[in-house]
């Protein structure tokens, strides 16, 4: 199994470090990719894939963020070249349901991400929210480049997840598809391929059900593989086998 999205710089996860990854492992887990939000989080990041041999991490700046963190495609590109274990670019992209950034600067710093992801053949990593159509119309335009696109924690309307397949793109299945009330994500998550699927925690948040109330660590992954397993309407063990193998594709590991 691998968790394709977590935060462990943040607390309480970084605090009890040695004890997340020990359940981790203990769970079955192969890999835990870190995800950078702001150029302070990637310093704790640099820390984190020193840590032990499961971590890895990405480089990149949410967009709630992009009014105080700003980096431009040659300072990305230079970062990720200096580290092996730094295997991704972002997480980025677009929420327009919060207004903590401008639209027009999360835009920019979306599309600087985007051209770095192409130029350094890595993954991206997109989060958005209440931003699908201009999501997908800024991923449209770079169509013909090669862009390996995840699509994390992926919420978005079937129309949408549609619309990303002709893109070529991946998503992963996050803890919120175990809650009672997401109907219809789960049905989106029906018609998703399964050699498009990875999975997540997005840790410490969203625990899945019937983890709901506490924080979420990497070794909680088990219950939204049992979820999508009965979506899916396969065996867990092949739930895992294309999930991992998924990953290591996308990520060229």
């Amino acid at each position: 199994m691998i968790d394709s999205h977590c935060h462990l710089d943040h607390e309480p996860l970084f605090e009890n470090l040695d004890k997340i990854i020990k359940r981790s492992k203990d769970a079955g887990l192969q890999k835990l990719l870190t995800i950078s939000t702001t150029i302070e989080s990637f310093e704790k990041i640099k820390q984190l894939i020193k840590k032990d041999p499961i971590i890895y991490g990405t480089y990149g700046i949410h967009p709630h963020e992009t009014e105080t963190n700003v980096i431009n495609k040659e300072s990305i590109i230079q970062t990720v070249n200096k580290f092996e274990k730094i295997i991704g670019i972002g997480e980025t992209g677009l929420d327009f349901f919060y207004t903590h950034s401008n639209k027009e600067r999360q835009i920019e710093s979306f599309k600087t991400h985007i051209e770095s992801s192409i130029e350094l053949k890595k993954p991206i990593i997109i989060h958005s929210r209440n931003a699908e159509d201009e999501t997908f119309q800024i991923l449209n335009s770079y169509k013909s480049a090669d862009l390996k696109i995840l699509m994390h924690c992926f919420t978005g309307s079937l129309k949408f997840s549609k619309k990303l397949l002709s893109l070529g793109a991946f998503f992963s299945a996050s803890g919120i598809i175990t809650f009672k009330n997401s109907i219809e994500l789960q049905n989106t998550f029906k018609t998703i391929p399964l050699e498009r699927l990875l999975v997540e925690t997005d840790s410490p948040f969203l625990a899945p059900i019937p983890m709901r109330g506490k924080k979420n660590e990497p070794s909680f992954i088990k219950y939204t593989i049992e979820k999508l397993s009965l979506l899916k309407e396969e065996p867990l063990d092949q739930i895992i086998v294309h999930t991992t193998k998924n990953f290591n594709k996308l990520f060229d590991l």
